[in-house]
């Protein structure tokens, strides 16, 4: 078993205990929570309710789709670290690791109702971490990129090819993956050609002498 994989599980584990717990303190009465944690963010009830509900969720297609038409009102952030998010990120995406997003400058990102937020890792597990505890602390407009990068690559980067047997609508979402995949694609090749070229020399100019002109003798004789 994989490093990863056993990442994967260990996170998934969290996240399904966390539910468990305040499930048990909803069915227990909220008289065992104590008066500042009933006034604090989100109630319980409204947690649970957000954490079942798969509305959080944004996929890859209507993802690219608003960077594309570069929708206002959309704010990445990657939530890895910083070694990884200057090897590839999204376009336009802020890099705040996981581990700060709740430090007080960068809390503010979160706090706020003007953009939609869209948090994403290499997967969806890291990114819903921080959506879980924003969600608790009662911040609107929060969202998590569904599979994170690694669905981005499958999806829009490497679409596969529909089976003949599938529903048109899947030759359509086809289609506009290729399309997108070309719009990321040609602009990631574009940065890459951009930094591995090396500044050609001017060329020197060709300098042509003027001609010289001819003395005049002077008129007449002695």
């Amino acid at each position: 078993m994989s490093a990863r994989y056993k990442t994967k599980r260990i996170l998934v584990k969290r996240s399904y205990q966390s539910l468990a717990v305040l499930l048990l303190v909803l069915s227990g009465g909220l008289l065992l929570l104590p008066e500042i944690q009933k006034h604090e963010g989100l109630s319980p009830e409204h947690y649970v309710k957000n954490m079942l509900s798969t509305e959080r969720y944004i996929s890859t297609d209507e993802l690219a789709d608003r960077i594309i038409n570069q929708d206002p009102t959309l704010l990445l952030i990657d939530t890895r670290s910083s070694e990884e998010f200057e090897k590839y990120s999204l376009p336009n995406a802020i890099n705040i690791p996981a581990e700060e997003i709740f430090d007080p400058e960068n809390n503010l990102y979160l706090d706020q109702e003007v953009y939609d937020i869209v948090l994403y890792s290499n997967d969806h597990f890291f990114a819903e971490e921080v959506w879980m505890l924003g969600n608790r602390l009662g911040y609107q407009r929060l969202y998590v990129l569904r599979g994170g990068l690694n669905a981005w690559f499958n999806t829009i980067i490497k679409p596969a090819y529909p089976e003949q047997t599938m529903a048109r609508d899947e030759f359509e979402r086809y289609n506009f993956r290729k399309a997108a995949g070309k719009y990321f694609g040609v602009a990631m090749d574009t940065i890459e050609i951009i930094a591995k070229v090396k500044k050609a020399p001017a060329p020197k100019k060709k300098v042509v002498p003027k001609p010289k002109k001819k003395k005049r003798m002077p008129e007449g004789g002695c």
